[in-house]
């Protein structure tokens, strides 16, 4: 009986050191897939369940089991979610992640990962989602992508080429690291004077400006959009936005980004798309909920 229990712990041992070494590669898959942390996070800690309940002798490869098993239920979940987010009251981003000590959650590459392209994915169904996702992010081979999604890799293939048409075809040539952190800082310094004109030069002709504050007071409830506009939007609310107090830069979905002081503790993220024309997209995250997801992004990271 004693023996029996040593080989069972042991047993439970192995299974629990396979998951938690895949662990960072299953937040990575469900997290790009559904652009929430949270949500994410319940997607591993369902699959933590299932691994310990699955009949682990007749598992030839934990990787491929545990993959699977993420990817299917994030496409369920991702089904749901864009119910909701039609109801989400005011625009909707991403939950942001800390990155500056795991670039790119548990990928290989930080493909899928960064705000704007998250945006587009949210405009594939979610088996071309989790197909390009498995891919291009974790580069998968075409027949366990067809093993996991249960299709033919003919499909496969005709899943990943149309995501990756429409991501290349809506997607703003992307910039450095180096250069994203510099327009951000002049668009910073521009913005706290209420500089209109310094700020229609660093925008592109397309720029938007979205706030989401997921139905909070003070948040904006539609997209601004235009230089013109966007540029007179932000030296209007300077006086309000930049309190004067100091800025923390961050590292958010490998992106440099800010965090702002707005008063009483309050605080709200800013990130932006950008590329050689300059600024496209203004992100600002103010719902306090995905704030508090990405500190304890934060503490998950550290």
């Amino acid at each position: 009986m004693y023996t029996e229990s040593l080989e069972q712990t042991d047993t439970l041992d192995r299974a629990a050191s396979a998951f938690i070494e895949l662990r960072p590669r299953l937040f990575g898959i469900a997290y790009r897939m559904l652009g929430s942390a949270a949500e994410a996070e319940d997607i591993v800690q369902e699959v933590w369940l299932r691994w310990q309940e699955a009949d682990r002798t007749i598992v030839e490869n934990p990787s491929a089991f545990l993959a699977t098993i993420t990817t299917r239920l994030s496409i369920n979940v991702a089904q749901s979610a864009r119910a909701r987010r039609e109801t989400y009251m005011g625009p909707w981003l991403p939950e942001p992640v800390d990155t500056s000590l795991d670039p790119a959650v548990g990928a290989e590459r930080s493909e899928a990962l960064e705000f704007a392209v998250l945006l587009l994915l949210e405009r594939l169904t979610p088996t071309e989602r989790a197909a390009y996702v498995l891919r291009e992010a974790f580069v998968y081979p075409y027949t366990q992508i067809a093993e996991i999604l249960q299709l033919s890799t003919v499909n496969v293939r005709q899943l990943v080429s149309r995501a990756r048409k429409h991501v290349a075809g809506a997607r703003h040539e992307p910039i450095d690291r180096i250069e994203h952190r510099r327009l951000l800082k002049v668009f910073l310094d521009a913005a706290q004077t209420g500089n209109v004109g310094a700020l229609e030069d660093l925008f592109a002709a397309d720029v938007v400006s979205t706030s989401d504050g997921g139905g909070m007071r003070g948040a904006a409830r539609f997209p601004v959009v235009g230089r013109n506009r966007v540029a007179r939007f932000m030296a209007a609310f300077a006086p309000r936005v930049w309190p004067g107090e100091e800025i923390t830069w961050v590292e958010v979905n490998g992106r440099p980004a800010v965090i702002v002081p707005r008063g009483r503790g309050a605080v709200m993220m800013l990130t932006v798309e950008a590329s050689p024309e300059g600024i496209h997209h203004l992100m600002w995250v103010i719902n306090p909920v995905k704030l508090d997801s990405y500190e304890r992004s934060r503490a998950r990271a550290a």
